[in-house]
């Protein structure tokens, strides 16, 4: 039995009745372990969930303190909630990755990572890379580029790696590093970036360098993370970095395509893959495009394109989501939600909402959760028809630095993240 299994089981001792009961509802077990949730899709598998939100929202059910300054998001695993950020008080500055007990928000643990990111100006500072967690390890990339493993049961460091001194990575923009790395079977998949090291496979025990991939000509890293597709047998990390998207072979890193964008900003989504399609979006006066991956046999894989990139698709670091034939996702940073057609990249809607700013969004049970930088959460129905909301309310504590950070869905509760504060939501329907 792993240590995590033990703690969940803990947690309803003493009877097996009681662990008969945590099974039996089922719908709402569903951990979100990194950045955009298991399969980076952002939509959750989850049912039963509240279609509406009376006027003051769903019922917090608690609030914690401690996470730090910082816009990174949440990893909830095992019974437990991790993220990073920078010190709370002016005696500790440096910057942590925190653990939180997700049953009462009260704080397991805090491991020092590093010194806090302040480039620039003061929104623009600050942790913003989301852990990943992979049983008994969590796994989180600070701005600095520092990569670092620990225990997730104790916060001991187990070893770390720096992306510019071992790989001589280059990030594609100002605004640090924030790539929540992947795990896969013994390889954790990260990337460094630039013309030396694009991206790297390493043991995730160890931190031993297992392949390296270069692009020729890359930029560097972007803020994107990689997603795994299946093309043909031959398995493909997608990913994206400042000069647009890659398909990399899992199994030796050989660069299998490459689609060249024009340089701008910063490219920050994580491009989404549906079976052998990718869809692609940058902000930045950007957009979205649409790409197929066509095996060729003998484990190669190229990429077709079905339409080039669309500014009026463009998404600048919400995020999209794609819920059934359809992307949604924030009209560059305006506030401004949208609905497009996947196969053809036809918006069928394009609405302001309550909110402010950029939005970032999640799915789950035929709605849109949109949070607004501005401190909005609204609630909308995910349909072509029309943008309708169903609910929103103020987020506490918002207000003072933009609400950035990507909001959770885990185990039948909505987690919003708000510089030091978690807030829970129980979002379940009665």
């Amino acid at each position: 039995m792993s240590r995590h299994l033990a703690v969940v089981c803990s947690r309803f001792a003493p009877g097996i009745f009681l662990l008969t009961v945590v099974c039996a509802t089922a719908s709402f077990a569903a951990d979100w372990p990194t950045f955009r949730g298991s399969d980076r899709t952002a939509v959750s598998k989850e049912t039963g969930l509240l279609q509406e939100w009376p006027a003051e929202g769903p019922a917090r059910v608690w609030e914690a303190k401690g996470a730090g300054r910082g816009y990174s998001s949440l990893a909830i695993a095992g019974g437990r909630i991790y993220t990073l950020g920078d010190g709370s008080s002016a005696d500790d500055k440096d910057e942590a990755l925190r653990c939180f007990n997700e049953a009462n928000g009260e704080l397991v643990w805090k491991t020092k990572t590093g010194p806090a990111w302040n480039s620039g100006q003061p929104n623009w500072q600050s942790s913003r890379g989301t852990p990943t967690v992979d049983g008994e390890l969590v796994y989180v990339v600070t701005p600095h580029g520092e990569l670092v493993c620990c225990d997730s049961i104790t916060g001991q460091e187990r070893w770390r790696k720096d992306f510019k001194q071992e790989f001589e990575g280059k990030k594609g923009d100002g605004w640090g590093y924030s790539e929540s790395v992947l795990i896969e079977g013994d390889q954790l998949i990260c990337t460094p970036g630039g013309e030396k090291t694009t991206m790297a496979a390493l043991n995730k025990l160890t931190g031993e360098v297992k392949w390296k991939m270069v692009r020729e000509g890359d930029r560097g890293a972007g803020h994107a993370s990689v997603v795994i597709s299946e093309i043909g047998g031959t398995r493909v990390y997608v990913q994206s970095t400042a000069s647009g998207p890659i398909g990399v072979r899992a199994s030796d890193g050989v660069l299998l395509w490459q689609y060249a964008v024009e340089k701008t900003t910063a490219i920050i989504p994580t491009p989404q893959v549906r079976d052998d399609l990718v869809f692609f979006v940058a902000g930045y006066k950007r957009g979205g495009a649409l790409l197929k991956q066509v095996p060729e046999g003998d484990g190669k894989v190229k990429i077709e394109e079905i339409y080039p990139v669309k500014p009026e698709l463009a998404n600048k670091h919400g995020g999209v989501v794609i819920v059934g034939d359809y992307v949604y996702g924030d009209s560059d940073d305006k506030g401004i939600p949208y609905c497009a057609e996947l196969l053809t990249g036809t918006v069928k809607w394009a609405k302001r909402g309550s909110g402010g700013n950029s939005a970032s969004l999640v799915a789950a049970d035929g709605r849109l959760y949109v949070r607004f930088a501005n401190g909005i959460m609204a609630l909308a129905k995910a349909s072509p028809e029309d943008y309708v909301e169903v609910g929103s309310f103020k987020v506490p504590g918002s207000g003072e630095r933009p609400s950035w950070s990507h909001p959770v869905i885990a185990n039948g509760k909505l987690y919003l993240r708000e510089q030091d504060i978690i807030n829970c939501y129980d979002i379940k329907a009665k």
